[in-house]
């Protein structure tokens, strides 16, 4: 193919996948509205002069979440101009929870692109808001989970992993982009996201264990990240995420689920204080005030049951040493 278009002879007439699902997308939706969603879709995916591109699960989550709306409309409208508040809302409430949200962010969206670009007169979607959906109380791993995520940690590799989500509640992009230069193994630090951290014991005996590994298997390479394999050994990239995720999935103790433990036990050890939980794991206000509600809730029913949350939790943990 590269040969044929560098001397003019190759011509490249396949329709791309974006196009084809689109098009199955607008199936059934009236010619006027099809064209200013068509104009969207492929504004969010190519981007535009003030707007950056979305990414491919993005953009098909948008026009899933209108399509259903589009199709009904379709039957007795022929243009976006013509849809009036009062259906915005009915469209809203004919659905619930994330899917609520999902639709009302999409159709505004939608509207303000056309908007945008003067195919309508008027924005029916402002001022329609769709109120955050509580999220449930956040639950702690029992003992037994946990242990059975210790349990496949059999290589240096995986302990250090596993360490680092449950002790450190590190998200599985900042594990694989833990540099060398993050670690200051003397002054017992590291830095996980962007955040500094101090280095419990656990974690320094998992991370020797990996670096004396790492050195005898691959002693010349310059890739900067502190995990490698045999494949990004010979480069400077990192590990891909699945090589990171692989070894405990489908365990109820996934390094997500681990992360999520560490943050909710530190709220439920030191008290559900939202700005220790900020300034420990670097998590934004919502998430912390969560995280804390979680654990004042937890605390509440554990104090009226006369039992504490800590008599179904052990230290199995321990045993990656």
């Amino acid at each position: 193919m590269e040969i044929l278009e560098r001397v003019g002879l190759f011509e490249d007439d396949r329709q791309p996948a974006f196009d084809g699902w689109l098009e199955r997308q607008l199936d059934g939706v009236a010619h006027g509205i099809r064209v200013d969603v068509e104009a969207w879709a492929r504004t969010l995916q190519q981007g535009g002069p003030r707007s950056q591109p979305r990414s491919q699960p993005t953009v098909r989550n948008y026009v899933g979440a209108v399509r259903p709306v589009l199709i009904e409309w379709s039957g007795r409208h022929g243009h976006l101009r013509e849809v009036t508040r009062s259906e915005i809302i009915a469209a809203r409430d004919a659905v619930h929870g994330n899917e609520r949200e999902n639709r009302v962010v999409a159709l505004r969206s939608l509207f303000r692109h056309a908007k945008k670009a003067g195919t309508i007169f008027k924005n029916p979607t402002v001022r329609i808001h769709v109120g955050r959906q509580p999220g449930g109380v956040i639950l702690s791993l029992s003992a037994d989970e946990v242990a059975e995520t210790v349990a496949v940690a059999t290589t240096p590799a995986v302990r250090l992993i596993v360490a680092l989500a449950a002790v450190h509640a590190a998200r599985p992009t900042a594990i694989r982009h833990l540099l060398l230069d993050d670690l200051d193994l003397g002054n017992r630090r590291l830095i996980l996201g962007g955040h500094a951290r101090p280095l419990d014991e656990l974690t320094r005996r998992a991370l020797l264990d990996w670096l004396g590994y790492r050195t005898a298997r691959w002693p010349v390479t310059l890739n900067p990240y502190v995990l490698v394999t045999q494949q990004t050994a010979l480069g400077t990239g990192p590990v891909g995420r699945i090589w990171v995720t692989d070894p405990v999935r489908g365990l109820a103790a996934t390094l997500e689920r681990l992360r999520v433990d560490r943050q909710l036990d530190e709220a439920l050890t030191h008290g559900p204080d939202p700005l220790h939980l900020a300034a420990v794991f670097g998590l934004d206000q919502k998430t912390a005030i969560r995280y804390a509600a979680s654990a004042r809730q937890l605390l509440e029913t554990a104090a009226e049951q006369d039992g504490g949350w800590a008599q179904n939790r052990g230290a199995p943990l321990g045993t990656l040493g």
